[in-house]
């Protein structure tokens, strides 16, 4: 009788355990500014640490515990196995040291994780064309930091439903290249709004922020968030932890 009270109360444990870990999903928030690809040093930004703090910050407040890395010696294939979601949190240049830890990280995505790119994270890997078709596409260039109009073009996903019609924001208005026909777009700048000589002549909006599925996993990015003091937004914080949600398949959350 007490091995089988032992044996239910083990089951009982683990079943438990199970449970915890199936309510509290890890996520890997990745910050690496490497080298540029011939191997001079690249532009930091100083948002890092208050983006962290919000990442952070959210986790505790929306039930997902976070570790927090610059080394990509985090990419293993075990090491990867206990996260749900990575975010390239403003890195940029070279996110990888190794072609095994590219490898890890595409078999990270492939067995079904997420992933979440802010800012400068699509100024990462940018001599690899499997990076950029994950993110949506690799960074150009940008205008001087100014005011601009959004145009919030998916009013029901869970990193833009909070928003209205349109988003009044300053920030760097990224222009991407190289991207995805399949992007699920979220946000678009309106380019009438903007100064800036060097702007496309051939179109009324640029893409701002997006998601698709990818490979089996899931991916959703956003080039807002520049200033370190975004990130104390409330509107700015809702639309990451929706991107972060949908990323991890939990976007009901959000409701």
């Amino acid at each position: 009788m007490r091995n089988l009270l032992a044996v239910a109360l083990l089951a009982s444990l683990v079943s438990g355990a199970v449970s915890i870990r199936a309510e509290s999903p890890k996520v890997l928030i990745y910050t690496r500014n490497g080298p540029t690809a011939d191997g001079k040093k690249g532009f930091v930004h100083d948002n890092i640490a208050a983006c962290t703090a919000m990442l952070q910050q959210l986790g505790k407040d929306n039930g997902f515990a976070t570790d927090v890395s610059d080394k990509p010696e985090v990419f293993t294939d075990a090491n990867l196995k206990q996260y749900r979601v990575i975010i390239f949190a403003n890195s940029n240049n070279e996110a990888f040291a190794t072609e095994e830890q590219k490898v890890a990280f595409q078999k990270f995505i492939r067995s079904g994780g997420g992933f979440v790119g802010i800012h400068s994270a699509c100024g990462s890997e940018r001599k690899w064309p499997w990076f950029w078709s994950l993110l949506g596409g690799t960074f150009v260039r940008h205008p001087k930091f100014q005011p601009f109009t959004i145009n919030v073009v998916d009013r029901d996903h869970p990193s833009t439903k909070h928003l209205g019609a349109t988003w009044k924001w300053a920030d760097e208005f990224y222009y991407i290249k190289e991207m995805p026909k399949d992007l699920h777009i979220l946000l678009e700048g309106d380019l009438s709004t903007l100064t800036d000589s060097q702007k496309p002549k051939d179109r009324a909006t640029q893409p701002l922020a997006w998601c698709h599925e990818f490979e089996g996993g899931r991916s959703w990015y956003t080039s807002l968030a520049h200033k370190k003091e975004d990130y104390s937004k409330p509107d700015l914080q809702k639309h990451i932890l929706g991107g972060i949600l949908w990323a991890m398949d939990q976007q009901e959350k959000t409701k």
